[in-house]
């Protein structure tokens, strides 16, 4: 009898071990990773690979730097933006694409009002002499939810502009804060945005509108569409498909949020406006996302990979169907609150920015 009892004592303790090992390798059960800090850096924003072996950087405080992510060796590149660092403000996010450097950035307009602008420079390893190919327009003396991530699909440029704490201003489509942008590389016009087909009171250059503050944008390899990520308030991040001419609901919807006060918002979501994929309440900050494709991590091919900043996590999303989103965390407090995430064009290993440097995660399985 004593002896059966310790058998099943000896049973009841192994699986309790095997819960608590299960438990810690669910961040990574498929893979097992090292984490390495390439350089260091100073509040870091925005990155783009270059070509594959150096990669441009914003620093929020106004430096552009050219990283060789071989040599770590650092080129600061001057510029001639008029940006201001402001709250959440300064120099955002920046694309490289067919030897022109595309930036999003917080523009000192007058007195204080600002805008989550955008320009655009030929690449120059020593000075950007950027012009402007978008201004949100009104601009507005807020320190906050400046977006702004930037994606090319085609010869479209689409960029995330956040509500600047307006609330209601997300659903004017005469006014570009809380809304996704569309616009030519040079700055232009598309004759099928939203204005030229029915929306007739939007702005020309509004794709989407009622998101608060977008941080993350990114395109599907796979199905080509437009991916984004938005911070709620008090709760109520998400992650959806940027769609034509349609409305997210902010402030009519809270996406699961309250005010920080703790008064109610509204609904999750109702008829009539966009259902986001994916919801996190309480936040958990959602900030760069991708859609993964490469080698480096092949099982990940065509799924999401979610940055957050508060919660200091990367999670994973499978949602090819779309009634069975499955999200897997894949680490949690490695390296700090995440910036943005990058993936290496040859390899397909991850870099990320955290709040004061660049990273590289591989695959050690």
């Amino acid at each position: 009898m004593v002896v059966d009892q310790n058998f099943h004592r000896v049973k009841k303790l192994l699986f309790l071990l095997s819960l608590i090992l299960f438990s810690t390798n669910s961040f990574s059960k498929n893979f097992h990773f090292n984490f390495n800090k390439i350089i260091e850096l100073e509040a870091p924003w925005g990155s783009s690979f270059v070509n594959d072996n150096e990669m441009i950087i914003t620093e929020k405080g106004g430096k552009i730097k050219l990283v060789n992510i071989s040599t770590k060796k650092i080129n600061e590149i001057g510029h001639n933006l008029n940006f201001v660092e402001y709250g959440q403000g300064g120099l955002l996010d920046i694309l490289y694409h067919e030897d022109y450097i595309y930036i999003s950035y917080t523009e000192n307009r007058n007195n204080w009002k600002t805008s989550t602008s955008i320009a655009r420079a030929k690449f120059n390893k020593n000075k950007l002499n950027f012009k402007n190919i978008f201004q949100a327009n009104p601009p507005i003396d807020s320190p906050y939810h400046f977006g702004s991530r930037l994606v090319i699909k085609d010869n479209y440029l689409f960029a995330s502009a956040g509500e600047r704490g307006g609330g209601m201003i997300a659903q004017d489509g005469n006014k570009h804060p809380g809304s996704i942008i569309r616009i030519y590389l040079d700055g232009g016009i598309p004759k099928d945005n939203p204005r030229f087909e029915g929306k007739s009171d939007w702005l020309p250059e509004i794709y989407q509108i009622g998101v608060r503050n977008p941080q993350g944008l990114a395109l599907s390899p796979f199905d080509g569409k437009i991916y984004m990520s938005n911070h709620g308030a008090k709760g109520g991040d998400w992650f959806g498909e940027a769609k034509k001419g349609e409305n997210y609901g902010w402030k009519i919807l809270g996406w699961g949020g309250t005010n920080y006060s703790g008064i109610p918002i509204g609904p999750k979501w109702k008829p009539g406006f966009t259902k986001a994929i994916q919801y996190w309440v309480p936040s958990i900050a959602t900030s760069a996302i991708t859609i993964y494709k490469g080698n480096e991590f092949k099982e990940w091919n065509g799924h999401a990979l979610i940055t957050s900043l508060k919660d200091k996590t990367l999670r994973k999303l499978e949602f090819n169907d779309l009634s069975n989103v499955k999200e897997e965390i894949i680490f949690k407090d490695k390296i700090g609150r995440i910036r943005d995430i990058q993936i290496h064009p040859i390899n397909g290993k991850l870099y990320f920015l955290n709040q004061d440097g660049l990273w590289l995660m591989e695959n050690s399985s």
